[in-house]
């Protein structure tokens, strides 16, 4: 039987946002009690007067071009009505480093979660915007690696958060969305890895939504240096299915030349959450990403994803296993943004869809006049079990150089082959299990190109769970 989200969605009231805790006097409020530098309050102060002055985006509206001083990025809204989303709902939090340790304790779905994993060498735990456990190992730090909370960063890193935090990939204007990031974010980590380091093994980060009305607003922030190599596993849960939340954050990577990062997203809100996410990567001179997405949950879900291939020789693969239940709504754009010669990237986003669930893919490959010799590629397939879901995917190319150039596209969308069903139930499977082969079939093309066992063992049990669903 069909899961349904909240009757609210179905609602068409008009186009608003209320304050709530988000206001100019909050703002003051998180800057004093994290005791914050007099520049990163007058940052906070700033994003907060673009998101005051911002609407709120509108469905009704035709797609628009955002441009900057180094990119355009293209924005659609149009697809993704807002209208049921109440800013003043949801809370963010800011408490002062003494009161930290006195908030709730770790939930059990949480603790669970994380008693397989003892031992790592990396990790953080961060529940409802509060870092709960941080640890990294000695090895690391002789290493010189730094691994941290972004509130205890901005103390003990300050140069790196002032240099990098906002300021050279992720715009507090991009939307009404990042300039509230800009202006209330608590939590998320800053990664540094220093030049020729190469880490082994991977570290991981666990943001969790525990309270009901709690609204996470988490940055991420990774700096790999020259000749770095790094693998990170970033996972959000809902520890409660039931509990209503927030996400709005930012996601800020840096590439540098000859460096390697491997960043794993796992998105796995519950069906009451908002998510609102902006994520960009900028990739040196023959660097390498390679940037995994996968969103399995949450009510609604708008992210912009962005790889800047800055310098020749960068390489940008950009992987995505998608898969949508009950009223699900997914809207997700990509950028490849090839702005030196010789540059490379690879995309292949895969989506199943069940029951009435929506599904928005828009895909933009851009060349600039000095990104010669550019060889891009992108693909989007969708695989639908219902009649009733629906998946748009939008392709697209904007080529402004002339030699050596390949740059291709494309997109599926179907339902799932009857005949597949028919034949594998002819050898005794039941029609469950034929089609969850056929899920497995579907994802395997992404699957095969995840290097981690654990990652794909976690997603393959995830994607179990959404097809009993």
């Amino acid at each position: 039987m069909e899961s349904e989200l909240p009757s609210e969605l179905n609602h068409n009231p008009a186009y608003e946002v209320h304050a709530g805790d988000f206001s100019r006097e909050f703002v003051e409020h998180i800057s004093k009690t994290q005791d914050e530098p007099r520049w990163m309050r007058e940052r906070r102060l700033a994003a907060y007067g673009v998101y005051d002055r911002l609407p709120i985006p509108k469905t009704p509206n035709e797609d628009t071009w955002k441009r900057t001083t180094d990119m355009h990025v293209q924005d659609y809204w149009r697809r993704t009505d807002l209208r049921p989303f109440k800013l003043h709902r949801y809370h963010p939090i800011a408490l002062s480093p003494s009161e930290s340790a006195e908030h709730a304790p770790l939930t059990d779905t949480l603790t669970d979660r994380l008693g397989s994993l003892n031992g790592e060498p990396g990790q953080i735990v961060q529940q409802d915007g509060i870092a709960r456990n941080v640890v990294l190992s000695e090895d690391l730090e002789r290493k010189g690696v730094y691994f941290a909370d972004m509130n205890t960063a901005l103390k003990e890193r300050p140069e790196l958060v002032k240099s990098y935090f906002m300021t050279k990939a992720v715009p507090v204007d991009w939307n009404k969305f990042d300039a509230l990031h800009g202006a209330f974010w608590q939590g998320g980590y800053l990664l540094h890895i220093p030049k020729g380091v190469i880490l082994e093994v991977p570290l991981r980060v666990f943001v969790a939504l525990a309270e009901a009305g709690r609204a996470d607003l988490s940055h991420t922030l990774i700096i790999a240096d020259a000749g770095s190599q790094v693998t990170v596993l970033e996972e959000h849960l809902s520890t409660d299915a039931a509990a209503p939340g927030l996400h709005c954050g930012a996601v800020e990577i840096f590439v540098a030349d000859n460096a390697h990062v491997n960043y794993v997203g796992v998105q796995r809100w519950n069906l009451r959450v908002w998510n609102f996410s902006t994520q960009r990567a900028i990739v040196g001179r023959d660097a390498q990403l390679r940037w995994v997405s996968s969103a399995l949950g949450s009510r609604v879900s708008k992210l912009n994803q962005v790889s800047v291939l800055e310098k020749t020789g960068s390489h940008a693969e950009m992987l995505g296993l998608t898969f949508t239940h009950a009223r699900q709504h997914l809207d997700i754009h990509t950028y490849q943004d090839h702005q030196a010669p010789h540059t490379t990237s690879d995309l292949l986003y895969r989506t199943v869809l069940k029951d009435r669930s929506r599904s928005v893919w828009a895909g933009m490959i851009h060349v600039h006049p000095g990104g010669q010799h550019t060889d891009a590629y992108q693909k989007n397939d969708n695989l639908m079990l219902s009649d009733h879901a629906r998946a748009d995917p939008l392709p697209g190319l904007e080529i402004l150089a002339s030699q050596g150039i390949r740059c291709t596209h494309g997109a599926t969308a179907g339902p799932i082959d009857k005949d597949q069903v028919f034949y594998l139930m002819s050898r005794g499977l039941s029609h469950d299990v034929a089609e969850r082969l056929i899920v497995d079939g579907f994802f395997e093309p992404v699957m095969q190109r995840i290097s981690l066992e654990s990652v794909r063992a976690q997603l393959r049990q995830s994607i179990d769970y959404k097809l009993a669903m």
